[in-house]
């Protein structure tokens, strides 16, 4: 089977499976992480979910990978099981995957803490005060780390999240920066959060518009 019948094979058994379950596309795609344009894409055979994805709607949907890729008026009766094994191969291999990720995720963040506490150690060893200024700026530093690896592994799901936690620690860090060192008392820095965090949510809500999904 080529790659075009699989995608609409695979949009058809998540549509009827998404109506049993009494859910709209953008039901699904909250529960998801998803915008309720992607499930339509999916829906269509316009564009496919990666495997943690189909694992994750098979979830949602009370039902299995298995049943989300196969065709049963196609499948002879005898061949549910031998279905089931290799996808329950398929799964195992893209569970390993994302167990990998989370393992590079957590080591990324340990790093840039590592790079901070490295920081403090040599700078208070100087005699320098106030080198404990380091863990504030380790905050964005770690979520710009994250948001790095997981836009290159093409999951946007935090990064709304994490831009916030960018922008938000950085104000943080700017702010006890001056205060302790300068004694510059400049709290209403962080009334610029207030703009920043509300155009951080309506960007992000430009890609998640409403499809026309009646049911």
């Amino acid at each position: 089977m080529d790659d075009e019948k699989l995608k609409v094979r695979i949009g058809e058994n998540i549509a009827a499976y998404r109506k049993r379950a009494g859910l709209t596309q953008a039901g699904l795609a909250e529960q998801l992480n998803y915008s309720d344009k992607a499930v339509s894409k999916w829906e269509r055979g316009e564009s496919c979910p990666d495997i943690p994805t189909v694992i994750a709607i098979a979830d949602k949907l009370g039902t299995t990978v298995g049943a989300l890729l196969s065709d049963p008026n196609e499948l002879p009766a005898n061949s549910g099981s031998r279905v089931e094994k290799t996808m329950e191969k398929v799964v195992e291999k893209a569970l390993k995957r994302k167990a990998n990720k989370k393992t590079i995720l957590g080591l990324s963040s340990i790093l840039v803490w590592f790079v901070a506490l490295l920081i403090y150690v040599v700078v208070s060893s100087i005699g320098l005060s106030r080198s404990w200024l380091a863990f504030f700026y380790a905050i964005p530093a770690d979520c710009i780390v994250m948001l790095s690896l997981l836009s290159a592994w093409h999951d946007f799901r935090w990064n709304r999240a994490l831009i916030s936690g960018i922008m938000w620690g950085s104000l943080v860090s700017i702010f006890a920066t001056l205060l302790v060192i300068w004694d510059i008392n400049v709290w209403k820095i962080f009334l610029l959060g207030i703009p920043g965090q509300a155009a951080i949510l309506l960007w992000f809500k430009l890609f998640r518009p409403v499809t026309e999904d009646a049911e």
